[in-house]
């Protein structure tokens, strides 16, 4: 499988370059395509979470446990008093760090049902309403959301199978198979726990609609393909006007000769309206 550099690295570049379309779109904020980037790039190593005594799944679960603590802070900050709000706090990431943790150990595997389709709607669907209910944000970034977490999270499995085949050798590995895959047929006391988890979770999402209507609409779409090169100019720069080839320095065109077709050394000297045939 790629370890975890490669994925980070990988998952980094394909939210990042996702996110440049969908800033050429205007279809979503600057303050909330930040947020929805960081949910890609968490989808990217995300399937890695059940590798036991790892320091990257340690890192996501401290990473998870101050995620919603703050996500909790946030949304009770105007209920209560700055000393309940620092128990609330610290209580979720106590419970997420180590509670949660501790159990999502005992129970999991690597290569199971967090490397399946199946989880991957899980995680969209949980990502939408985490944005929604506990952020705060609107529907369609919600569901922007939960889409870079979804090409995240396939990213990571995309890339697992690809490391499954050995080029050089020429073979494929045993692994093959067991990252990309629908359900975990092995454990399908895990599957149907998933599959519960995704229901309730997709139970919980806001209203897709202004998401559908928001990228369906014909002049995102003509803006996108307007934008995807530059007309005119690359880096603020005209290039139609200068000539290069390889190993030959730049020069600039001539413009086109615009003057009275001539014949020889006798030029034709332009007619006017006062001007009348020779006898």
């Amino acid at each position: 499988m790629a370890n975890f550099p490669t994925h980070i690295g990988v998952g980094t570049i394909v939210s990042g370059a996702l996110a440049t379309v969908t800033l050429a779109t205007d279809v979503v904020t600057p303050r909330d395509l930040v947020a929805v980037t960081l949910a890609g790039v968490l989808g990217s190593v995300l399937p890695d979470i059940d590798l036991k005594d790892s320091r990257p799944s340690r890192a996501m679960f401290a990473g998870l446990a101050i995620f919603f603590g703050f996500a909790v802070l946030f949304s009770v900050e105007s209920r209560y008093s700055v000393a309940e709000m620092l128990i609330l706090w610290l209580g979720t990431l106590f419970l997420v760090r180590f509670v949660a943790g501790n159990i999502f150990y005992r129970f999991s595997y690597h290569r199971g049902i967090w490397h399946s389709l199946l989880a991957a709607a899980f995680s969209s669907f949980f990502t939408a309403a985490v944005f929604y209910w506990m952020l705060g944000r609107d529907e369609s970034a919600s569901w922007f959301a939960a889409l870079f977490m979804m090409v995240g999270f396939l990213t990571h499995l995309i890339l697992d199978e690809i490391y499954s085949v050995d080029v050089m050798d020429t073979r494929i590995k045993a692994s093959f198979g067991t990252a990309l895959k629908l359900i975990d047929a092995k454990h399908l006391g895990h599957t149907s726990v998933m599959a519960a988890a995704a229901l309730v979770a997709f139970m919980l999402t806001p209203s897709i609609k202004p998401f559908v209507a928001g990228v369906a609409q014909r002049p995102v779409w003509t803006a996108l393909q307007l934008r995807l090169l530059p007309r005119d100019h690359w880096f603020g720069v005209d290039w139609r006007g200068t000539a290069w080839l390889p190993g030959r320095p730049k020069t600039e065109i001539q413009p086109a000769d615009t003057s009275p077709i001539s014949t020889g050394s006798i030029s034709v000297e332009p007619a006017t309206p006062d001007s009348k045939p020779k006898q």
